[in-house]
Protein backbone atom coordinates (compact mmCIF):
# COMPACT_ATOMS: atom_id res chain seq x y z
CA UNK A 1 0.00 0.00 0.00
CA UNK A 2 1.27 3.28 -0.90
CA UNK A 3 0.26 6.66 0.28
CA UNK A 4 -0.18 9.61 -2.14
CA UNK A 5 -0.29 13.33 -1.99
CA UNK A 6 -3.55 14.71 -1.82
CA UNK A 7 -2.87 17.18 -4.76
CA UNK A 8 -1.97 14.70 -6.70
CA UNK A 9 -5.79 13.25 -7.45
CA UNK A 10 -9.03 15.36 -8.03
CA UNK A 11 -11.97 13.40 -5.91
CA UNK A 12 -14.91 16.01 -6.36
CA UNK A 13 -15.87 14.20 -8.64
CA UNK A 14 -15.94 10.62 -8.03
CA UNK A 15 -17.25 11.65 -4.41
CA UNK A 16 -19.51 13.98 -6.58
CA UNK A 17 -22.98 12.32 -5.15
CA UNK A 18 -21.67 12.55 -1.84
CA UNK A 19 -20.80 16.35 -1.62
CA UNK A 20 -24.18 17.66 -3.14
CA UNK A 21 -25.99 16.98 0.37
CA UNK A 22 -23.45 19.19 1.87
CA UNK A 23 -23.17 23.12 2.26
CA UNK A 24 -19.54 24.65 1.61
CA UNK A 25 -18.75 24.54 4.86
CA UNK A 26 -19.12 20.57 5.23
CA UNK A 27 -17.72 20.30 2.19
CA UNK A 28 -14.66 22.21 3.25
CA UNK A 29 -14.26 19.87 6.00
CA UNK A 30 -14.70 16.45 4.44
CA UNK A 31 -11.75 17.69 1.81
CA UNK A 32 -9.59 18.19 4.82
CA UNK A 33 -10.20 14.81 5.93
CA UNK A 34 -9.69 12.05 3.15
CA UNK A 35 -6.32 10.38 2.06
CA UNK A 36 -5.78 8.68 -0.93
CA UNK A 37 -4.39 4.96 -1.08
CA UNK A 38 -3.12 2.97 -3.88
CA UNK A 39 -2.96 -1.04 -3.76
CA UNK A 40 -1.08 -3.33 -6.16
CA UNK A 41 -3.02 -6.37 -7.67
CA UNK A 42 -4.12 -9.02 -5.28
CA UNK A 43 -3.29 -7.29 -2.12
CA UNK A 44 -5.49 -7.16 0.13
CA UNK A 45 -7.52 -3.96 1.25
CA UNK A 46 -9.13 -4.71 4.59
CA UNK A 47 -9.67 -7.97 6.38
CA UNK A 48 -12.48 -9.87 8.32
CA UNK A 49 -12.63 -9.21 11.68
CA UNK A 50 -10.94 -6.20 11.27
CA UNK A 51 -12.33 -2.88 13.04
CA UNK A 52 -13.63 -0.57 10.20
CA UNK A 53 -12.46 3.12 10.72
CA UNK A 54 -12.94 4.48 6.92
CA UNK A 55 -15.92 5.16 4.76
CA UNK A 56 -13.71 3.92 0.92
CA UNK A 57 -14.65 4.80 -2.28
CA UNK A 58 -13.19 3.37 -5.47
CA UNK A 59 -11.33 6.25 -7.41
CA UNK A 60 -9.82 3.93 -10.37
CA UNK A 61 -9.23 -0.42 -10.49
CA UNK A 62 -11.56 -2.96 -9.42
CA UNK A 63 -12.20 -4.25 -6.10
CA UNK A 64 -13.61 -7.54 -4.65
CA UNK A 65 -15.50 -8.03 -1.51
CA UNK A 66 -15.13 -11.80 -0.75
CA UNK A 67 -15.44 -14.18 2.87
CA UNK A 68 -13.54 -17.25 2.90
CA UNK A 69 -15.56 -19.83 3.66
CA UNK A 70 -15.71 -23.64 4.50
CA UNK A 71 -12.62 -25.63 3.00
CA UNK A 72 -10.97 -22.36 2.47
CA UNK A 73 -13.80 -21.59 -0.57
CA UNK A 74 -14.22 -18.07 -1.46
CA UNK A 75 -17.24 -16.37 -2.31
CA UNK A 76 -16.95 -13.15 -3.78
CA UNK A 77 -19.77 -10.81 -2.51
CA UNK A 78 -19.82 -7.64 -4.06
CA UNK A 79 -17.41 -6.67 -7.04
CA UNK A 80 -16.98 -2.92 -6.58
CA UNK A 81 -16.29 -0.18 -9.45
CA UNK A 82 -15.14 3.23 -9.48
CA UNK A 83 -17.45 5.76 -7.85
CA UNK A 84 -18.87 3.24 -5.65
CA UNK A 85 -18.68 3.29 -1.48
CA UNK A 86 -17.59 0.77 0.78
CA UNK A 87 -16.63 -0.62 3.92
CA UNK A 88 -18.74 1.42 5.51
CA UNK A 89 -21.39 -0.86 6.43
CA UNK A 90 -19.93 -2.68 9.57
CA UNK A 91 -19.64 0.70 11.39
CA UNK A 92 -22.49 1.81 11.54
CA UNK A 93 -23.61 -1.65 12.31
CA UNK A 94 -20.98 -1.39 15.24
CA UNK A 95 -19.45 -4.43 14.48
CA UNK A 96 -16.16 -5.89 12.86
CA UNK A 97 -15.92 -6.61 9.22
CA UNK A 98 -17.45 -9.73 7.93
CA UNK A 99 -16.26 -9.87 4.99
CA UNK A 100 -12.76 -9.14 3.42
CA UNK A 101 -11.74 -7.04 0.27
CA UNK A 102 -8.74 -7.04 -2.06
CA UNK A 103 -7.94 -5.20 -5.01
CA UNK A 104 -8.20 -6.99 -8.59
CA UNK A 105 -5.89 -4.99 -10.33
CA UNK A 106 -3.78 -2.20 -9.28
CA UNK A 107 -6.37 0.46 -7.75
CA UNK A 108 -6.71 3.96 -6.16
CA UNK A 109 -9.19 4.38 -3.18
CA UNK A 110 -10.21 7.40 -0.94
CA UNK A 111 -10.40 6.69 2.60
CA UNK A 112 -12.60 8.99 4.92
CA UNK A 113 -12.39 8.67 8.51
CA UNK A 114 -15.81 7.39 9.47
CA UNK A 115 -15.39 9.44 12.52
CA UNK A 116 -16.05 12.45 10.11
CA UNK A 117 -18.55 10.76 8.05
CA UNK A 118 -20.56 10.51 11.84
CA UNK A 119 -20.08 14.46 12.89
CA UNK A 120 -21.06 15.44 8.59
CA UNK A 121 -24.47 12.89 9.50
CA UNK A 122 -25.54 14.56 12.51
CA UNK A 123 -25.75 17.89 10.71
CA UNK A 124 -27.19 17.21 7.47
CA UNK A 125 -30.36 14.70 6.88
CA UNK A 126 -29.68 14.73 3.40
CA UNK A 127 -26.31 13.08 3.88
CA UNK A 128 -28.25 10.71 5.91
CA UNK A 129 -30.78 9.73 3.60
CA UNK A 130 -27.72 9.03 0.92
CA UNK A 131 -26.48 6.67 3.03
CA UNK A 132 -29.96 4.78 3.81
CA UNK A 133 -30.28 4.93 0.04
CA UNK A 134 -26.73 3.29 -0.40
CA UNK A 135 -27.45 0.84 2.30
CA UNK A 136 -31.06 0.03 0.58
CA UNK A 137 -29.80 -0.65 -2.85
CA UNK A 138 -27.06 -3.03 -1.46
CA UNK A 139 -29.53 -4.80 0.74
CA UNK A 140 -31.29 -5.02 -2.38
CA UNK A 141 -29.21 -6.54 -4.48
CA UNK A 142 -27.67 -8.60 -2.16
CA UNK A 143 -30.91 -10.37 -1.30
CA UNK A 144 -31.65 -10.93 -5.47
CA UNK A 145 -27.94 -12.62 -5.37
CA UNK A 146 -28.34 -15.07 -2.46
CA UNK A 147 -31.55 -16.26 -4.34
CA UNK A 148 -29.65 -15.97 -7.60
CA UNK A 149 -26.93 -18.16 -6.14
CA UNK A 150 -28.75 -20.40 -4.28
CA UNK A 151 -31.34 -21.65 -6.84
CA UNK A 152 -30.19 -21.11 -10.11
CA UNK A 153 -28.40 -24.01 -11.81
CA UNK A 154 -24.44 -23.68 -12.78
CA UNK A 155 -25.29 -22.42 -16.08
CA UNK A 156 -27.99 -19.74 -14.92
CA UNK A 157 -25.13 -19.26 -12.29
CA UNK A 158 -22.71 -18.31 -14.70
CA UNK A 159 -24.50 -16.54 -17.31
CA UNK A 160 -25.44 -14.35 -14.99
CA UNK A 161 -21.90 -13.29 -13.53
CA UNK A 162 -20.87 -12.92 -17.66
CA UNK A 163 -23.78 -10.44 -17.77
CA UNK A 164 -22.89 -8.87 -14.63
CA UNK A 165 -19.11 -8.46 -15.02
CA UNK A 166 -20.15 -6.71 -18.75
CA UNK A 167 -22.84 -4.22 -17.09
CA UNK A 168 -20.50 -3.44 -14.19
CA UNK A 169 -17.01 -2.59 -16.09
CA UNK A 170 -18.38 -2.65 -19.57
CA UNK A 171 -16.67 -3.69 -22.94
CA UNK A 172 -13.00 -3.33 -24.41
CA UNK A 173 -13.13 -1.23 -27.64
CA UNK A 174 -13.90 -4.45 -29.85
CA UNK A 175 -17.60 -4.13 -28.84
CA UNK A 176 -17.42 -7.49 -26.79
CA UNK A 177 -14.38 -8.47 -25.22
CA UNK A 178 -14.89 -7.93 -21.12
CA UNK A 179 -13.06 -4.97 -19.83
CA UNK A 180 -12.07 -7.56 -16.76
CA UNK A 181 -10.39 -10.46 -16.90
CA UNK A 182 -10.80 -13.23 -13.73
CA UNK A 183 -8.78 -16.32 -13.37
CA UNK A 184 -11.08 -18.86 -13.48
CA UNK A 185 -11.00 -19.18 -9.63
CA UNK A 186 -12.41 -15.96 -9.29
CA UNK A 187 -15.23 -16.60 -11.67
CA UNK A 188 -16.10 -19.86 -9.50
CA UNK A 189 -16.32 -17.88 -6.49
CA UNK A 190 -18.28 -15.20 -8.16
CA UNK A 191 -20.56 -17.73 -9.21
CA UNK A 192 -20.76 -20.28 -6.48
CA UNK A 193 -19.37 -22.98 -8.05
CA UNK A 194 -16.38 -25.09 -7.81
CA UNK A 195 -13.21 -23.93 -10.15
CA UNK A 196 -13.77 -27.48 -12.33
CA UNK A 197 -17.23 -26.44 -13.27
CA UNK A 198 -16.49 -23.14 -14.14
CA UNK A 199 -14.08 -24.18 -16.41
CA UNK A 200 -16.51 -27.04 -18.17
CA UNK A 201 -19.48 -24.31 -18.37
CA UNK A 202 -17.28 -22.20 -19.81
CA UNK A 203 -15.93 -24.43 -22.05
CA UNK A 204 -19.76 -25.54 -22.96
CA UNK A 205 -20.63 -21.58 -23.64
CA UNK A 206 -17.69 -21.43 -25.98
CA UNK A 207 -19.17 -25.08 -27.77
CA UNK A 208 -22.48 -23.11 -28.39
CA UNK A 209 -20.50 -19.90 -29.43
CA UNK A 210 -21.99 -18.26 -27.00
CA UNK A 211 -18.62 -16.67 -26.07
CA UNK A 212 -14.89 -17.20 -27.18
CA UNK A 213 -12.15 -17.46 -24.24
CA UNK A 214 -8.71 -16.11 -24.91
CA UNK A 215 -6.81 -16.75 -22.04
CA UNK A 216 -8.56 -14.79 -19.36
CA UNK A 217 -10.21 -12.65 -21.80
CA UNK A 218 -13.80 -13.56 -22.42
CA UNK A 219 -15.68 -12.39 -25.45
CA UNK A 220 -19.91 -12.29 -25.13
CA UNK A 221 -20.82 -13.71 -28.55
CA UNK A 222 -24.88 -14.11 -28.01
CA UNK A 223 -25.46 -11.84 -25.35
CA UNK A 224 -29.32 -12.56 -26.00
CA UNK A 225 -28.80 -16.33 -25.31
CA UNK A 226 -26.67 -15.49 -21.94
CA UNK A 227 -29.40 -13.50 -20.69
CA UNK A 228 -31.90 -16.07 -21.70
CA UNK A 229 -30.07 -18.39 -20.10
CA UNK A 230 -29.42 -16.52 -16.74
CA UNK A 231 -32.85 -16.06 -16.64
CA UNK A 232 -34.37 -19.88 -16.81
CA UNK A 233 -31.87 -20.27 -14.48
Amino acid sequence: MVKMNMSDIDISEPLSDMLAPLNDEQKEFLMNNYTIQTYKKNETIYCEGETPSHLMCLINGKVKIFKDGVGGRSQIIRMIKPREYFAYRAYFAKEDFVTAAAAFEPSVVCLIPMSAIATLIAQNNDLAMFFIRQLSIDLGISDERTVNLTQKHIRGRLAESLIFLKESYGLEEDGSTLSIYLSREDLANLSNMTTSNAIRTLSQFATERLITIDGRKIKIIEEEKLKKISKIG
